[in-house]
């Protein structure tokens, strides 16, 4: 839902900051994959209950996220470079519930266990969509150059940020937070899926 909003804020900065990583020769999909082992080490950092070490990393990955699609743009997209992308990001989503899981068993685990399955409504829902979009050529740059069509919807990337970083800061509110982020989760779906509807024939 804030993902198109945010673009205009979060773009320029983050397109200074390429621009000095590609002159030391770093490249977009080695941002990608750093940015990837640097978002799992939040896995232990929030089971072993540091959640200031799990916020920082957590944060740090979703700037690589966005630093490695600022890089290809400067440098040159590519295919394996946008299924990267989104492959690691939606394995790199799912660690934050599992990590909470582990934190606390007995507290976390049905509300993790369901805001994962939530994170598959809302993933397999928005690759769908993609693949057929593709197939009929449809674009879009409203959330900006993507490597595949972007379906908005209720819960996007910020809000999900936002759920991880109120986890962090307030640890004890995780069942709460996961039931309701993934009952929005789940209209998400239900919009995407009704799109598709929609929209394929």
């Amino acid at each position: 839902m804030l993902d198109a909003r945010m673009r205009p804020l979060i773009d320029p900065p983050l397109s200074r900051l390429a621009a000095a990583a590609v002159r030391a020769g770093c490249s977009a999909d080695g941002v990608t994959l750093a940015g990837f082992a640097v978002g799992l080490l939040a896995i232990p950092a929030i089971a072993f209950e540091a959640y200031g070490l799990g916020l920082v990393l957590i944060l740090l990955n979703r700037l690589a996220d966005g630093l490695d699609g600022a890089i290809a743009r400067l440098t040159e997209a590519t295919d394996r470079g946008g299924f990267l992308d989104i492959a690691l990001d939606f394995i790199f989503y799912s660690s934050i519930p599992f990590a909470f899981a582990l934190a606390d068993p007995t507290a976390n685990a049905v509300a993790s266990a369901f805001l994962i399955f939530s994170f598959i409504g809302t993933g397999c829902s928005f690759l769908a969509y993609a693949i057929m979009a593709d197939r009929r050529g449809l674009s879009t740059d409203i959330r900006g150059q993507k490597s595949l069509y972007y379906l908005g919807g209720l819960t996007e990337g910020t809000e999900t940020i936002g759920l991880f970083v109120l986890a962090c800061l307030l640890p004890t509110w995780f069942p709460t937070l996961a039931w309701i982020f993934g009952a929005l989760c789940w209209i998400t779906t239900a919009t995407r899926i009704h799109a598709g509807w929609q929209a394929f024939d």
